[in-house]
């Protein structure tokens, strides 16, 4: 039997420079007998030549395009809005189960071509867990650059200007450190955050920067399902100075902040970073904005408030991606005894779980959609 053949493809999304095989899983793919096609890239952060040390054969760019049909195209985030059809199975995420806007058009054309999408978002366990995710890294970008936010509120009117992916979390951290200083020389303190849903693996990541950056305890609030119970919206939001919101939500719960619980005279509330980024979502408890922001554009501020300082939210939805390498090993290695599946993934349960899915949303597309 031929080996099964892996294809992994550059990322196309703007300032994505994470990647979902890393080359320590690559090398364990390759000696378990995968054939590992790696695409040269020039925003990964991983060298083209970690790759091929690796075991994996450099290809060029955009190759996955015409690859064999039966090759796997391994990819991260979602491929650049074209209308050809789809024919190979693709892992990757694609952002496109939850009717996002335009997800007819994303999702019909892995049908229209005979492909397979096998969503990331959606690998989970017998207990319905995800196998892998991005959330702790998620978190603790999100409360960096919130408390970087805080910092330069302190000592500037303008927005707060565009960031970089850092090569690795200790410059990070650095960079936040010196700017808690510089902000904090100014206010005498230290700010208060509260992060809501820090059981989590987001909010576990949202924590450990903020202890990471100096923070001490009494300064981190820390609320999950059974502080949130009794339903909001929350003073002791508007009383913290960061609100870093971490929770994955499926259904409309009570809003933990809105534009009148923001209309209060004693509000501290100037840094909201709201990383689970439901910018249009119905179910948002953050209805509070409604642009998603970039790494080059951080902040969004809130507009028509009339007491307390200027407020600005972060809502950015890659923030894994300002620490790639550290967010992709994490992530890849959590994914490996599942990509080691791949070889027989119709009858892996993870993967036959994410095929049914897919099966059942191309299910609910709309004729049309399919006819292109």
């Amino acid at each position: 039997m031929a080996p099964t053949v892996l294809h992994l493809r550059s990322e196309t999304k703007p300032l994505e420079h994470r990647s979902a095989l890393t080359p320590a899983t690559t090398a364990a793919l390759v000696k378990a007998g995968y054939v590992v096609n790696a695409e040269r890239s020039p925003v990964r952060i991983f060298d083209d030549a970690e790759f091929e040390a690796a075991g994996a054969t450099l290809v060029p760019e955009h190759s996955w395009v015409d690859a064999p049909k039966e090759h796997i195209i391994v990819g991260l985030k979602e491929l650049e809005e074209k209308d050809f059809p789809l024919k190979h199975v693709h892992v990757q995420f694609a952002h496109c189960y939850k009717q996002q806007a335009g997800w007819e058009n994303v999702l019909a054309r892995f049908p229209r071509g005979g492909g397979t999408l096998l969503d990331l978002e959606f690998l989970v366990d017998d207990r319905g867990r995800r196998v892998a995710a991005f959330g702790f890294h998620a978190g603790f970008a999100g409360a960096a650059l919130a408390l970087e936010v805080w910092a330069w509120q302190q000592n500037h009117t303008e927005p707060f200007p565009g960031v970089e992916s850092y090569p690795n979390e200790d410059a990070l951290i650095s960079d936040v450190k010196k700017a808690i200083d510089e902000g904090s020389q100014k206010t005498g303190r230290l700010p208060r955050v509260i992060v809501i849903g820090a059981l989590g693996r987001c909010g576990s990541g949202a924590v450990s920067a903020l202890q990471k950056a100096g923070l001490p305890e009494e300064n981190i609030v820390k609320w999950d399902m059974a502080e949130t119970a009794k339903g909001g919206p929350f003073k002791e939001i508007t009383d913290s100075d960061i609100f870093v919101n971490c929770i994955y939500l499926t259904s409309k719960i009570p809003n933990f902040v809105n534009f009148e619980s923001l209309q209060v005279p004693d509000r501290k509330l100037s840094v909201v970073c709201d990383v689970s980024a439901d910018t249009t979502s119905p179910f948002t408890p953050v209805p509070i904005y409604t642009i998603a922001t970039t790494f080059d554009k951080p902040t969004v501020p809130v507009e028509g408030l009339q007491d307390g300082p200027p407020l600005s939210v972060i809502s950015i939805d890659h923030l894994p991606s300002l620490l790639p390498r550290e967010a992709s090993e994490a992530f890849s290695h959590d994914l490996l005894p599942h990509l080691l599946a791949l070889n027989d993934w119709h009858n892996s349960p993870v993967w036959a779980r994410a095929e049914k899915l897919f099966e059942e949303k191309v299910a609910t597309l709309p004729p049309t959609a399919l006819e292109k």
